[in-house]
């Protein structure tokens, strides 16, 4: 992952979306958003895949209904260009900054310059350190949990794993902590290979490293691949070698794309735990916008995931998001950091 700032990204304009605002704000919303046009920044790492487009869509509409003028910057990848992205929000005089993953090593200083400066900030996966800045998760622990106690039940407690996984990211590195406990409360499951990376094309980079790894390793029954762009590239993989019916993936979030990955047939992605990377959004801009109305919220704020099986979809007929939503109520709402003056976002 590039470290080094680009001069062509520094001097260009980090800035690609500002929502526009609500002319009149909220009747009975307390100030600033009973006037509306509040300034809010969304700043992101990773900018690839269908989770942070649908994350980025639900902070936009949850943005939308609350009057926000939401200013949207993407990192590329880039934790120096993530830095310099927060400097920049906060020179633009916003209320608020939601940081939506990342390196904390690059953001934990330049955030505490926005706290000094009176600027509300939260944090989605990435661990910040500090006591100020809520953070946004979707329970990690629980998406891990879901999605191994799938793997068990399929496949019993002893067979061979490749495992996908980057350290360094706070969601990756919490679902490696039950991974760990997994493996170490069943010794018959054996990690025959660990890989991955992160980057502008997670997927066939990750294909790529697969690929390798079960021609090493043609034992290997079962992925433990708990982000979905390590799942497509996992499938893919298995698609190109012909050994789609020897391996079974078990993941973490869920898309449209990924849906149909899943439920086309033939498939060996078997089963996804995951929350409405919409709602995640949603409720990042609700926690900044409370915030900054005064409000108190918890430093830990708790997105509940579910389990979404291969049979589950197909038996269902589900094959978009929408779909998911509406057939399964807990995963399209989040109560989490909400008051009676929040609008619902329509997504």
């Amino acid at each position: 992952m590039p470290t080094t700032l680009r001069l062509a990204t520094l001097f260009a304009p980090a800035l690609l979306l500002a929502s526009s605002a609500l002319a009149g704000g909220i009747a009975g919303a307390p100030a600033p958003f009973d006037k509306g046009g509040v300034k809010i920044a969304l700043i992101g790492y990773i900018s690839a895949g269908d989770f942070f487009q649908a994350y980025q869509a639900g902070a936009e509409a949850q943005a939308k209904a609350l009057g926000i003028d939401l200013q949207v910057f993407q990192g590329r990848q880039d934790a120096a260009q993530q830095r310099e992205q927060v400097l920049q929000a906060i020179n633009l005089g916003v209320k608020a900054i939601v940081i939506d993953h990342g390196q904390p090593e690059a953001l934990a200083d330049v955030a505490q310059q926005a706290l000094d400066k009176g600027i509300k900030v939260v944090a989605f996966d990435v661990n910040l350190n500090n006591p100020a800045i809520p953070q946004v998760e979707q329970s990690d622990h629980r998406l891990a949990e879901l999605a191994l106690d799938q793997a068990l039940k399929d496949n019993g407690t002893a067979f061979k794993a490749g495992y996908v996984y980057v350290a360094g990211f706070a969601p990756l590195d919490r679902r490696n902590e039950i991974w760990d406990k997994v493996k170490a409360a069943n010794p018959g499951i054996v990690e025959a290979a660990r890989f991955g990376t992160v980057s502008d094309t997670t997927a066939t980079a990750t294909a790529d490293q697969a690929k390798a790894v079960f021609r090493a390793n043609p034992d290997i029954s079962v992925v433990f691949a708990p982000y979905d762009e390590f799942a497509r590239g996992v499938k893919l993989a298995a698609a190109d070698l012909g050994i789609q019916d020897k391996v079974k993936i078990y993941s973490a979030d869920v898309s449209t794309a990924d849906i149909q990955e899943i439920t086309e047939k033939g498939s060996p992605w078997v089963a996804t735990a995951a929350t409405n990377p919409s709602v995640v959004g949603a409720v990042s801009i609700r926690a900044a916008a409370l915030q900054i109305a005064g409000d108190q919220v918890p430093h830990q704020i708790v997105v509940e995931p579910a389990l979404i099986t291969q049979k589950q979809l197909r038996d269902a007929g589900v094959t978009t998001i929408d779909e998911l939503a509406k057939k399964v109520p807990a995963f399209s709402t989040s109560t989490a950091v909400t008051a009676s003056w929040i609008p619902a976002a329509a997504f």
